[in-house]
This record gives structure tokens, C-alpha cells and sequence, in this order.
């Protein structure tokens, strides 16, 4: 769990934008998102070959436009 201290004379706001970077940099977020509901096994891998294709498709239009 991140924590942080609020420093002496410290805005309450700059210290929850300090938090929220510290939880999103810790994958706290993705964590919860990933356990809010049940997902079978099958659709866990098929989501996770469509983002490998995804990731491939993007690094070739990458390569293209260098050329």
C-alpha cells in the first residue's frame, strides 16, 4: 500500500496528487480493476493475446514510418 507524508505547510491538494501518482506508479489501480469481477481463464488469455497483437500491429506502423 503506497503512503506518503504531508509536509509542514503542504496543500492538501498537492498531497493527494502526490498519493494518486504513488498508487497509479504501483499498479494499485489496475490490481483492484483486474479483481472487480470474475473472468474465466479463456477470455483472460484471448485478452491477453488481442493486446500482444495490438502491441505488435503498433510497433510495425512504428517501423514503417521511419522508412
Amino acid at each position: 500500500m503506497p503512503t506518503i507524508h504531508v509536509r509542514k505547510d503542504e496543500p492538501i491538494d498537492r498531497a493527494l496528487k502526490r498519493l494518486k501518482t504513488e498508487v497509479e506508479r504501483s499498479g494499485l489501480r489496475k490490481e483492484i480493476k483486474r479483481h472487480e469481477h470474475y473472468e474465466k481463464p479463456s477470455v483472460r488469455r484471448k485478452k491477453k493475446s488481442e493486446a500482444a497483437r495490438k502491441k505488435q500491429r503498433k510497433s510495425e506502423r512504428r517501423w514503417k514510418e521511419r522508412d
